[in-house]
């Protein structure tokens, strides 16, 4: 299993067309790291992504040779190794590597404690997002950010591209929806990196009080949100290649509802079906340790579409948001079925996904989606002009 995660992360890197190569992370500023650690007693909010792409070497495992005084390690949804299942809860436990205490911010709580802070200086965030409001990473930030500034501690945000850096697409989270797969108030396809979210969200009050935050967000270099950027480490089990990157957004919608999207499979967010659907292409899913425990629809064969060649024109073309996979199903199973009674099979978390229920009543009425999305226009337009003073990257790249 290490060996295809190794072989799956070689393969995302040289998939891009020279440009991963040419932009250089937050994280190998690691004299300015240092620096602003000198002297500082520090936490580290990091996974299995937070890799010096110059060394191969773990962000952790760099500061500590270079004398930084790290005291303990937090570990988002899927863990400090990354090895954990979406949704599995995250036990506190012991690096082995280092002996520092990982406390988990996916168990019982999702937030820094001030006894956990109690210790603590300055708060690293070293992590790779994928752009999507729901991928849950931007939900920790954003509590990590609120926690250090209710106790007094600074945060640095090590930056990132985004791989869907280019867009701006879908719905507006709704304050009434919010929650841990919605926490910022921003579209589904947000397009911005970490480090520019973590400033908005100091400057635009987003955090409980408007409090703010001592933050500083140390830049990757040679960056532009029009860049295709491959991720050098898959950063979820999940998400393991540039195709299933580029339509999880679009293909997250689905997990609520009947269909698969491929979970216990080897191409997750790449295939979708359902045993009772029509099609040509088939699979199955099966436990998969790590990654899907008890996928859905386990061990039950599943007919419906193959993506893979839709993403890859997707990665060409750099599109990634269509609804029309999701209206898709809704029509064909109310055509199989005569209702649209059991298609969504929870429909609470569908409308924390998209951040508001008309969506799903838009759906469940057989209504063109069309004014819904000149309505998501019209807000994402106002959110481009809101998050203009903070973005750190040129649009285009000159």
């Amino acid at each position: 299993m290490k060996n295809l995660f190794l072989l799956i992360s070689f393969m995302c890197v040289i998939s891009v067309h020279g440009q991963t190569e040419d932009i250089i992370l937050g994280n190998e500023n690691i004299d300015m790291i240092v620096q602003l650690s000198t002297s500082q007693k520090v936490a580290v909010v990091g996974n299995h992504t937070s890799v010096l792409s110059s060394s191969g070497t773990h962000l952790v495992d760099t500061l500590v040779s270079r004398g930084v005084d790290i005291v303990k390690v937090f570990a988002p949804e899927h863990g400090f190794r990354g090895d954990r299942a979406n949704g599995a809860l995250i036990h506190d436990d012991i690096d082995l590597k280092t002996g520092l205490p990982i406390l988990s911010l996916h168990g019982k709580s999702r937030k820094p404690s001030p006894t956990t802070l109690s210790d603590i200086d300055i708060i690293i965030f070293d992590i790779q997002d994928v752009g999507a409001r729901f991928y849950t990473y931007l939900s920790t930030l954003l509590l990590v950010m609120e926690a250090a500034a209710e106790n007094g501690v600074s945060v640095i945000v090590l930056d990132r591209p985004n791989p869907h850096g280019q867009h701006v697409e879908g719905p507006m989270l709704e304050p009434e929806f919010k929650s841990f797969v919605g926490w910022a108030p921003v579209p589904v396809v947000h397009g911005m990196t970490l480090g520019e979210i973590a400033k908005m969200a100091n400057g635009e009050g987003w955090l409980t009080g408007e409090i703010k935050v001592r933050l500083h967000v140390i830049e990757c270099s040679g960056y532009a949100h029009s860049d295709r950027y491959s991720l050098p480490v898959p950063p979820s089990p999940n998400l393991p290649t540039d195709v299933s990157i580029v339509l999880y957004p679009s293909l997250c919608f689905l997990e609520p509802t009947v269909v698969s999207v491929g979970r216990g499979t080897p191409t997750p967010f790449e295939i979708t079906g359902y045993p009772t659907s029509k099609g040509n292409f088939s699979f199955t899913p099966v436990s998969t340790p790590g990654a899907s425990p008890h996928p859905k629809h386990e061990n039950k064969e599943c007919y419906g579409i193959n993506h893979h060649q839709l993403g890859m024109s997707w990665l060409d073309s750099g599109m990634s948001w269509d609804l029309s996979i999701l209206h898709r199903y809704v029509t064909q199973y109310v055509e199989e079925t005569g209702y649209i009674d059991g298609f969504f099979s929870n429909p609470g978390f569908f409308d924390k996904l998209a951040g508001t229920d008309k969506l799903r009543r838009a759906l469940e009425k057989g209504e063109s989606l069309n004014k819904l999305e000149e309505v998501w226009e019209k807000e994402i337009e106002e959110f481009k002009n809101n998050r203009e003073p903070y973005l750190l990257y040129p649009l285009v790249r000159k």
